[in-house]
């Protein structure tokens, strides 16, 4: 673990700290792309297999893989030291998130089902990745966050899809419930297994710090060249649907900030009440809060394929991903310094 929370440590790369900016530029080359070659991602989409497109699904499950490859079961054990943080980080992410982000798309999402879904993928997704960053700007508790991500990581693998097909069946929405249930496995599934098997053997061959230090670098390089990729696709494809309707980003935007301040302060107060100290309180807060647009927006494109307003909806997710994490780090220094959690 020694490893991970040092790679940590350095805070966030350069892609990461001007991801709305890359947003935007995807946006524009996949709009442009819609107008001059409106064939290529129509070509790239036709490549399908159960109604995946082979390249998107290579470039989904290459978004995922390097996120697991932070998963160490061993360090799972370590549950029973303190298990109130924990505990209370799953209740916010399973049972208060998606209940607010569903509150949120009924009330702001009303005629615009695809649009509620993209809320409800976001709301039911906690993060298991870039909270490692987040935590260690915060100087909070990267022990308690290590194995936090860890249990984020299985639960989701049996939670993500029951919860949706749960959330979705109440509000009369259709979705494709095999899509789901095939975007766990391939998403998350197969990642996980694939991670563990390749941790263990990489570690065995080229020992514990080429595997930090060379190959997991590597892979996350991979994953930000896929997930550009994907979004360049996205856009091509709804290219005409966001120039017609480019108020289908506000609309989105709207229930997810909104949805994202409540439950903070829940958060907040709840480690507030159960008496956490700052460094335990943060990180609680920090995953409480988070949402994985990688699993939200690979379920969409598997459930409603890469051209759909669902699709589009779940980008949201990972365009306020950075302003609003850091606005937690900076927020929870602030009530440190105040003395809020004594």
């Amino acid at each position: 673990m020694e490893q991970v929370l040092k790679e940590k440590k350095a805070g966030l790369s350069f892609f990461e700290k001007y991801l709305a900016g890359w947003i935007v530029l995807c946006m524009a080359a996949g709009i442009a792309i819609s107008k001059v070659m409106p064939g290529v991602a129509t070509a790239i989409n036709a490549a399908q297999i159960g109604g995946i497109s082979v390249p998107i699904g290579i470039c989904l499950f290459l978004m995922m893989y390097p996120a697991v490859l932070n998963l160490q079961l061993d360090e799972l054990k370590k549950l029973t030291r303190n298990p109130k943080p924990i505990l209370l980080t799953l209740v916010a992410n399973w049972i208060f998130a998606p209940i607010i982000g569903l509150v949120m798309a009924n009330l702001f999402l009303d005629g615009h089902p695809e649009l509620k879904v993209a809320i409800i993928l976001l709301s039911a997704s906690p993060c298991t990745a870039m909270v490692l960053v987040w935590g260690a700007m915060a100087e909070g508790n990267q022990e308690q966050n290590v194995v936090n991500t860890g249990i984020n990581t299985i639960t989701i693998m049996f939670l993500y899809a029951p919860l949706v097909a749960l959330m979705t069946g109440l509000q009369d929405i259709p979705i494709d419930r095999m899509g789901l249930a095939i975007s766990v496995l391939v998403f998350i599934g197969l990642p996980i297994v694939l991670g563990l098997i390749s941790r263990k053997y990489i570690t065995a061959v080229k020992g514990q710090q080429w595997f930090v230090e060379v190959y997991r670098p590597f892979v996350g390089k991979l994953a930000i060249v896929a997930l550009l990729i994907t979004l360049v696709v996205l856009f091509a494809l709804n290219g005409n649907t966001l120039l017609l309707n480019p108020e289908y980003l506000l609309l989105v935007s709207v229930p997810l900030l909104l949805g994202f301040a409540i439950i903070l302060v829940i958060n907040i107060l709840l480690t507030k009440l159960f008496r956490l100290q700052y460094k335990e309180a943060i990180i609680t807060v920090i995953i409480g809060s988070s949402s994985h647009f990688e699993i939200a927006i690979a379920t969409a494109i598997a459930a409603y394929g890469v051209g759909s307003v669902a699709a589009l909806g779940t980008t949201m997710g990972l365009f306020w991903e950075i302003p609003i994490m850091l606005s937690i780090v900076y927020l929870g220094k602030y009530l440190r310094d105040k003395n809020f959690w004594k």
